[in-house]
């Protein structure tokens, strides 16, 4: 199903700061689930400077199982952590994981549907699209995300409904081009990497998912503010000219 030379089918990159409290069980599940696929995968934790035990943990698991790789970095933001982790990985197709596995492993299948790669360049992972559900998400947070799509829409990124959920699948030769662009190392990242690929004419396409909101999300008031003015930063990047190696050439 994949090219040995180019690395696996599939992999998994999760940004990890201080997660020691979630780790370990986001890579049970993974594991568990992946393990019964036809085709090869690795999970790559990119730890964005961590000063817990998360890296003690991803190497005991990885001992166990070498397709669970540590990729130990300075700490620069969850951004810099993904950008790092989808750029160290050779695979086929790139999938963008958060570390409290909000989403069920399970549906990774949905993204890859029937085990085979999609025809789009990008699934989105999506809390809006028809089929899609949440649980136990405060009001606030609703609004302040829906808020945020809304400002995403109206600068950057018209027509996609989600653009923020920390599940994402990447066409690997996309990956390579449109991450090696990203400026952006904090939490607004999401929509300067979907602005480029969209600049290179990726196809994107919003997948449904279930979305389980947890008590312990690291996105607070602050983060949120800071990635307002990303979707800023993007516009004005672009106007700039910093975005010129953006072309609709070669991203298959």
């Amino acid at each position: 199903m994949n090219d040995a030379a180019s690395g696996p089918f599939l992999s998994v990159i999760i940004p990890a700061f201080d997660e020691e409290a979630r780790i370990g069980s986001a890579l049970e599940k993974l594991t568990r689930h992946l393990s019964g696929k036809p085709y090869e995968w690795e999970i790559i934790v990119a730890d964005d400077g961590s000063t817990d035990r998360t890296r003690e943990i991803v190497e005991n698991a990885a001992a166990s199982d070498p397709r669970i790789r540590y990729l130990g970095l300075r700490h620069g933001g969850k951004g810099w952590a993904i950008k790092n982790g989808m750029l160290h990985s050779t695979a086929e197709w790139r999938f963008m994981c958060d570390a409290d596995l909000s989403m069920p492993a399970e549906h990774i299948d949905r993204f890859l549907p029937g085990d085979q790669a999609p025809d789009h360049d990008i699934g989105i992972g999506s809390r809006e699209a028809a089929g899609s559900q949440r649980f136990s998400e405060p009001l606030w947070r609703h609004i302040t995300g829906r808020l945020y799509n809304y400002v995403a829409r109206l600068f950057a990124l018209g027509g996609l409904n989600d653009t923020q959920c920390g599940f994402k699948l990447y066409r690997g030769s996309l990956a390579d081009r449109v991450f090696e662009l990203q400026t952006g190392e904090g939490w607004g990242f999401d929509v300067e990497v979907l602005y480029l690929s969209r600049k290179m004419g990726a196809s994107i396409v919003e997948i449904p998912i279930d979305w389980h909101f947890s008590a312990e999300s690291k996105m607070g008031f602050l983060s949120g503010g800071i990635a307002f003015l990303d979707i800023l930063a993007v516009r004005w990047n672009d106007i700039r000219g910093r975005y010129k190696g953006a072309n609709r050439s070669g991203q298959k």
